[in-house]
């Protein structure tokens, strides 16, 4: 209890300090970056931190080569741990977080989230899922990936839920490739409504691309989500 409680004290001060670079490096590189490259590679190692700072986490990256330096992605993940998030980012590479309201509302890590221009969801407003796919269809358009959990929601099993099909529209819609991402390990890590840190040996595992042409959004979750049960085993 006393490890998990000094964690969550890193975690804050983390952000703290952060969070005035954030915004120097966002004034610094605004007249010239208009995807935010260098923004989201800065906030790739505040994510970091969170998992290099935890003694009882060992996290590796498994099949980062797969990723085609300049081709953009619909990157998709399976979800069961806050801490996702946080080693997603240990990936180094460009992409735009799609992520539920709530979130941006969290002082200095949401508004780190507006600064890099990530795209917001209200869950269950469908006016909201209009606006996401519109804003994350023009980020695609210029270049930049996008990152979801097609779940929806964190799962509290190591079931990997039903895909939504909100990400495998945007594939289909912008001709692009689905990138499935396995997280492996994270649950116990830390387990959704729990905030006691857990030990854990955390893989996350970029598998083959998946092509979105001549399949529909149905089937290309179908074949997503079986990609990454796989992979889980």
């Amino acid at each position: 209890m006393v490890l998990s409680l000094a964690y969550w004290l890193f975690v804050v001060a983390v952000a703290f300090a952060m969070f005035p670079f954030a915004v120097l490096v966002w004034a610094a590189t605004l007249p010239f970056d208009r995807r935010k490259v260098g923004l989201h590679a800065f906030t790739n190692v505040w994510a970091s931190l969170y998992s290099w700072g935890n003694p009882l986490w060992r996290v590796e990256v498994r099949g980062r080569e797969r990723i085609v330096p300049g081709q953009t992605y619909v990157m998709v993940a399976n979800h069961s741990s806050l801490v996702d998030i946080f080693v997603l980012h240990r990936m180094f590479v460009h992409f735009k977080w799609v992520s539920k309201v709530e979130n941006f509302r969290l002082p200095l890590i949401g508004w780190n989230m507006s600064l890099n221009g990530y795209v917001a969801l209200r869950r269950g407003d469908r006016e909201s899922v209009v606006k996401m796919l519109a804003a994350s269809t023009r980020l695609l358009v210029q270049g930049s990936s996008i990152m979801m959990f097609p779940e929806g929601t964190r799962s509290q099993t190591d079931e990997v839920r039903p895909f939504k099909p909100g990400a495998f529209e945007l594939a289909i819609e912008t001709g692009l490739p689905v990138l499935p991402i396995a997280i492996h390990g994270t649950r116990q890590a830390l387990p959704k409504h729990g905030f006691r840190i857990g030990r854990s040996r955390i893989v996350v595992e970029v598998l083959d691309a998946i092509p979105s042409a001549g399949t529909d959004a149905v089937a290309l979750a179908a074949r997503t989500r079986a990609a990454i049960i796989a992979a889980l085993g």
